[in-house]
């Protein structure tokens, strides 16, 4: 299960290249339910999400980078490319940081990870986080893919 809020954000943190970062390329296979394949650095896997929003039911299995490869041909639509920054908040938290490559760009999304609903109904963002958009459809990464 995953329990997830996502945001837009007004600025992007100054020291934003000290904190570790991932290459991602990620491809939808099928949007509804959601299934993907994604590229993580040298790591490769199939992910499958339930419907929902805040809180969703979240599988991930792992590929080669043949298999991968194979699928990502079969992508329904655009094939997503950014760099995710991981970033600690509060001692707790970890912040992670999209910032998407084009034609997704200018975009930068910010997404926190929780263990209960309630958690996250509580959480308190950053000064530097803008607007809650976890329950709004077009800023799900599969209705990113159907934009262009």
């Amino acid at each position: 299960m995953e329990i997830e809020r996502k945001f837009t954000v007004k600025s992007i943190p100054d020291n934003l290249t000290s904190y570790p970062s991932h290459k991602l390329e990620q491809a939808y296979l099928c949007t509804s339910p959601v299934v993907r394949v994604r590229k993580e650095d040298d790591t490769y896997y199939l992910t499958y999400k339930g419907k929902g929003f805040l809180v969703r039911e979240e599988a991930n299995l792992p590929l080669t980078e043949e298999a991968y490869l194979h699928l990502k041909e079969k992508a329904d639509g655009l094939v997503i490319t950014k760099e995710r920054f991981l970033i600690p908040y509060e001692d707790r938290y970890t912040i992670e940081l999209d910032i998407f490559a084009p034609p997704l760009e200018p975009l930068v999304l910010a997404e926190v990870e929780f263990q209960t609903e309630e958690e996250a109904l509580a959480f308190q963002p950053p000064h530097w986080f803008d607007k809650d958009v976890t329950n709004d459809p077009s800023f799900t990464n599969s209705q990113l893919s159907k934009m262009f």
